[in-house]
């Protein structure tokens, strides 16, 4: 099986002497534009709360009487001033609370992220930086690294294998980046951004998680 090799960025932005050879059961395997699809429509359906309600005739308040009488009016006979013909009155088939979920089976959750991954190969949009940490927050630290990157200006996703509140609370306020933990990475993720922005350590776990070769290094 043949291996793709990424070169590993320093954070100062210049290109280091080693590489990362990544298994191609992940990045060469042919995308599956169908798992994809669902897989979004799943993270999307499964994010909505559900909690919307509206009455109906019978629960809104008032209209206990007839507001006048059946005939001799010469108006359309009613029973309450709470039908939904009247205004202030009940909904006709409105809104009740529901479960959105849409269920995926683990295979094609797996597939749809191995393809949503080689897509971004072929457009040229994954970058490997080496493992970093702050040892406090500053916002001009992490974005002097996607500027010396020159990412600075594009929708960035940044992947890190451990949840560090140095780099968190440093890149919050930058609008551009989302960050993202190896093991919490979804399809959507991944293609909702310009440039895919993965720690060492990190490449190196979902190389694990979905590869079935173990990652290398070597010298360029």
């Amino acid at each position: 099986m043949s291996k793709m090799e990424l070169p590993i960025f320093k954070i100062d932005g210049s290109k280091g002497k080693e590489s990362v050879k990544v298994s191609s059961e992940i990045f060469e395997k042919k995308p599956n534009n169908y798992a994809i699809y669902f897989s979004v429509i799943s993270q999307m359906t499964n994010s909505r709360q559900g909690t919307h309600s509206a009455k109906n005739r019978s629960m809104v308040r008032g209209g206990g009487r007839k507001p006048y009488r059946q005939k001799g009016t010469g108006r359309s006979r009613a029973g309450t001033i709470r039908s939904p013909l009247w205004k202030g009155g009940g909904r006709i088939f409105g809104p009740k609370p529901h479960d959105y979920v849409f269920k995926l089976p683990k295979k094609v959750k797996r597939l749809a992220r191995i393809s949503a991954l080689a897509y971004k190969l072929k457009k040229g949009e994954i970058v490997v930086v080496e493992d970093f940490d702050f040892e406090k927050p500053k916002t001009k630290y992490f974005f002097g690294i996607l500027k010396s990157l020159e990412i600075d200006n594009k929708e960035t996703l940044f992947v890190t294998e451990k949840k560090s509140d140095n780099i968190l609370k440093s890149c919050r306020n930058i609008p551009n980046i989302t960050i993202r933990l190896v093991d919490t990475l979804s399809t959507y993720d991944i293609l909702n951004c310009e440039k895919f922005l993965i720690q060492e350590s990190a490449l190196k776990k979902l190389n694990a998680c979905f590869g079935n070769e173990q990652i290398d290094k070597s010298n360029s």
